[in-house]
Formats: structure tokens, C-alpha cells, sequence
């Protein structure tokens, strides 16, 4: 069965957090299994659209949400209303973890979005920099200027970042496509959960970009 996408004009590519960080080629971050093998797949939905966007976690090493010994990974982070539970440092800017896995290209992106600058500020989705969802961070502004009607999702990982991705587009009345081919997850899981919240908030669910085809352009 195949996913048909409207006019390429009003298609975008969002690619979220594809950085070394989310990769066992931080394994001291926050790698994600199979975490460096999206490239392919994002390269291929990328092919369908006529914008590309990405987001970028850009964290600072003073971040009031990286674990200690005091603090350790995933118990909750307590007076911070923007960072709700404690993290092994990850992407901070200038690391290897901040950058883009091998093979892709920076400079090959019409947007990028940079979440999580502010120290006290830890979100997940690509769409707002606060866990409230009340600061925009101009991505969905900028689709809706581009007048995009459908999103194609992959990126990293499918149970936290991409999933509320996808529920912040879907909420801004985006039709999403949630490329798995282009994603992996934490734990199966988790994971599981994640595809089955997205599809019944509205998702279209792929294995591959080889299920989807374009709409002919009109002559």
C-alpha cells in the first residue's frame, strides 16, 4: 500500500535531531541503537519534498537538567518548569554529539531549528522550546508561510523527540507521515506506544520511503 502525497510544492522533509549525540557514536550521551542508520531513508523522503527542515537539540554544558552522582539519569528535575527530568549531558554545542550524523549535509536544509540554547529549558518536540508549548520556535510559521500541507517525519528518537514532534505538527492541522524506515527508538516499548499514539492522533505510518508516491505535477 502506498502513501499518496499531494503536490510536491506542499510537501516538507523534517528531519528531527539526526545528530551524533542520539548514535552509538556517542555512546557516553544518548545513543539510540541503530541510531546512525536513518541516512539513507531521510536522503529518499527528502526526494518528495520541496523544503527540508531539521531540528537540532543545541544543549550548554551549565544545563540545569544534566545528571550527577546526586542527580542521576531520569529521576525528576524539581523547580524547573521547563525540564522535567534529568539527562546525561548531550549535544552541547561544539561536541561531536552536536552535529549531524555522517551524510548529511548542514547546508542542505531550508530551516533549522535549535532547541534547548537556554539552560533551563529541556524540550522534546521541534516546535515549541517550552514543555508548555507556548514559545514557538518559528518552524511551524514557517511551513504554514510556504503554504506546506504535509509533513514527512523521520528522525531520532521515534519514542520521545519524534513522537511529540509529530503531535505538535499534527496539532498545528499538518497532515504527517511518520517514516519508521527513517526513525529508531529507545526500547521496543516504548516505541511501540509511540507509533500507536501518533497514528491515533492522526499519523500516517510508513515502513519505508519507498511507499510513498507523489501526486503528478500539473502541465
Amino acid at each position: 500500500m502506498f502513501y499518496i502525497l499531494p503536490n510536491k510544492a506542499k510537501v516538507a522533509s523534517f528531519d528531527v535531531d539526526p545528530q551524533n549525540t542520539f548514535t552509538p557514536v556517542c555512546p557516553l550521551e544518548l545513543p539510540v541503537p541503530e541510531g546512525d542508520q536513518i541516512v539513507a531513508e531521510l536522503l529518499l523522503q527528502a526526494a518528495f519534498a520541496s523544503l527540508r527542515v531539521a531540528s537540532r537539540d543545541a544543549h550548554s554544558d551549565k544545563a540545569v537538567w544534566i545528571a550527577s552522582e546526586s542527580h542521576p539519569q531520569f529521576s525528576p528535575v524539581s523547580g524547573q518548569p521547563n525540564a522535567d527530568m534529568y539527562w546525561n549531558a548531550h549535544a552541547i554545542v561544539g561536541t561531536k554529539g552536536f552535529e549531524f550524523i555522517e551524510g548529511l549535509d548542514p547546508h542542505s536544509y531550508d530551516f533549522q531549528v535549535y532547541k534547548g540554547v537556554d539552560p533551563t529549558l529541556h524540550p522534546y518536540g521541534a516546535c515549541y522550546h517550552d514543555l508548555a508549548q507556548s514559545l514557538s520556535t518559528g518552524v511551524i510559521e514557517y511551513l504554514l508561510q510556504h503554504q506546506i500541507d504535509t509533513v514527512i517525519v523521520g528522525g531520532l528518537a521515534t519514542d520521545y523527540c519524534v513522537k511529540t514532534t509529530v503531535l505538535q505538527l499534527l496539532g498545528a492541522g499538518f497532515k504527517v507521515v511518520v517514516n519508521l524506515g527513517a526513525c529508531r527508538g529507545i526500547t521496543p516499548e516504548t516505541t511501540q506506544q509511540a507509533i500507536e499514539q501518533m497514528q491515533k492522533a492522526g499519523a500516517a505510518i510508513i515502513s519505508h520511503a519507498a511507499e510513498l508516491k507523489s501526486t503528478p505535477e500539473k502541465i
